[in-house]
């Protein structure tokens, strides 16, 4: 008996194998192929082919980005050789008959690494994470265009190419240098005025323009009276027109009598800047040219002189600082006390105190204040100081040359007692590296300084390393405090004066830390 034959089922035609899709680095860079069209098709964009067109415009454009292959894919022989001078990898592209007429724009790729520390906030992308740049022939051009690793555009920067921060955004987006201009004249009045209700008639004198805090980054400005301090810090902003448009807002905001650029040195080597015109930027009277005046900081009276001096010639940032030392002498003077009296702060002793910022404060509620510092230029501005306030002051003030560490060191031993003492010392740490460094500095100073404090005394401890956090600056003066067989009262944690502003997502700007500390 013969089965039936069973009809075998109909072929079903294969589905067409679907593409893999392109990276955004690839489509940017196929080339354009006809378009197929059926009779009666529709040949208007599907939501699909519209999604990736609006994916592909968010890459940067070919002309932007160096080298045209998909990350991952691009040949060895494409890579170039290395640019000493910039401290980044150059990539020069094989020329090839389809691209020999192709034109190359400025631009560079950075790490992944670098791309999410830019999308999270900050404004630095270091020389080591560049992976590739393309430079125009001539000298380096102040903006560069940034993309990721994947081509993806995300903004424009600042370009340093001796430095090790090679790039410095100033926008999320793609700027021209007249629209790079307009940005820098808006955020610095933006800035000025931020600042303007921190000047009365007690204070004529703070940062106007704080660097990457005001988004615009390596541009310092303060304002001293009637005398302005510029510093350009950054090889992107060495041009005419910076200084044209600053020296323009400076004069609409403030009307200063004088606005002065000044170097520093160690950012001009770094940046390879060169050096500025000694002529001021701009002066109210051509026949009067001085670098001098006097400003008021909290009431105070003090010299400057832009020729001389550390910085811009101020430490503006403990402005408020100053003042709440003064305050926490009085209060636990006079809990030592118990009564209120003009100078019941005691016997006061500022190290490292530079031109007298706490000295002069202190000395208004304090019976005899000494100042210490290795610097005589610095301590005979301080004497001018005091001269110049004489009135508002209560206490006998001597200034002492020095090592600071040889001279606590040699007063400790000898059973030398203050009732309040100010630790205010340079940057220990300027470096990742020197920090190991630089907290043995802060717990021997620290020791040394608590081995002579009467019990309810006062100790303002300070650092300015960005390095040294704020864990690790408590941590030795718990240590030093150990040592020293006492005990340790937290009054106040404080940082930098309002005009120095604090942005979390930039943790370079929390660089100074005070504490106000009450030894038992």
């Amino acid at each position: 008996m013969t089965k039936p034959r069973t009809a075998k089922p109909a072929m079903t035609p294969k589905a067409a194998k679907t593409a893999r899709p392109a990276s955004p680095y690839e489509r940017i860079h196929e080339k354009p192929r006809p378009a197929r069209q059926q009779d009666g098709q529709d040949s208007r964009p599907t939501a699909r082919t519209a999604g990736k067109a609006a994916e592909a415009n968010r890459a940067l454009p070919k002309a932007q980005l160096p080298g045209s292959q998909a990350h991952g894919n691009r040949p060895p022989e494409t890579r170039g050789p290395k640019t000493r001078a910039a401290s980044t990898k150059v990539f020069r592209a094989p020329v090839s008959p389809s691209s020999a007429t192709e034109t190359r724009v400025p631009g560079a790729k950075i790490s992944r690494r670098a791309a999410d520390r830019l999308r999270s906030g900050h404004l630095w992308v270091y020389a080591s994470d560049i992976e590739s740049v393309e430079l125009p022939a001539g000298d380096p051009p102040a903006l560069l265009p940034v993309a990721d690793s994947r081509g993806l555009l995300l903004g424009t920067a600042l370009y340093s190419p001796s430095s090790q921060i090679a790039l410095r955004m100033v926008s999320r987006e793609a700027v021209d240098e007249a629209a790079w201009l307009q940005l820098l004249e808006n955020r610095l009045r933006a800035a000025i005025r931020r600042r303007k209700p921190l000047l009365d008639e007690r204070t004529n004198a703070c940062r106007l323009c704080f660097s990457e805090a005001d988004e615009l980054p390596g541009l310092v400005v303060d304002q001293y009276g009637e005398l302005v301090i510029v510093q350009l810090l950054a090889k992107g902003l060495d041009s005419a027109a910076v200084r044209e448009t600053c020296v323009r807002v400076l004069r609409e905001e403030l009307a200063p009598a004088v606005i002065l650029e000044r170097p520093d040195p160690r950012m001009r080597e770094l940046e390879g800047l060169a050096a500025p015109s000694p002529l001021p930027l701009f002066a109210e009277n051509a026949s009067v040219l001085t670098a001098s005046t006097e400003f008021l900081l909290n009431g105070l009276t003090f010299h400057y002189d832009a020729n001389s001096g550390q910085k811009t010639g101020a430490f503006l940032d403990q402005r408020a600082n100053y003042a709440a030392s003064a305050e926490w002498a009085r209060k636990l003077g006079a809990a030592r006390s118990g009564t209120e009296s003009r100078d019941g702060g005691g016997r006061a002793l500022d190290v490292c105190c530079y031109q007298g910022g706490f000295a002069l404060h202190l000395a208004q509620v304090c019976a005899q204040v000494t100042g210490i510092d290795s610097s005589r230029a610095s301590l005979e501005v301080a004497e001018r100081n005091v001269e110049a306030n004489r009135s508002q002051l209560t206490a006998q003030v001597d200034w002492v040359e020095g090592d600071a560490f040889e001279i606590l060191r040699g007063w400790s031993e000898a059973g030398e007692q203050f009732d309040v003492i100010v630790l205010d010392p340079p940057a220990f740490a300027k470096s990742q590296r020197a920090v190991e460094g630089a907290l043995r500095g802060y717990k021997e100073l620290n020791l040394r300084a608590l081995k002579m404090m009467r019990p309810g005394g006062l100790l303002v401890t300070c650092s300015c390393s960005h390095h040294v956090g704020w864990a690790e600056l408590e941590a030795s003066v718990a240590a030093a405090a150990a040592d020293a067989h006492r005990r340790v009262r937290l009054l106040e944690r404080r940082g930098a004066a309002l005009d120095h502003p604090v942005v979390l997502n930039l943790p370079e700007t929390e660089y100074l830390k005070c504490l106000m500390l009450e030894v038992e």
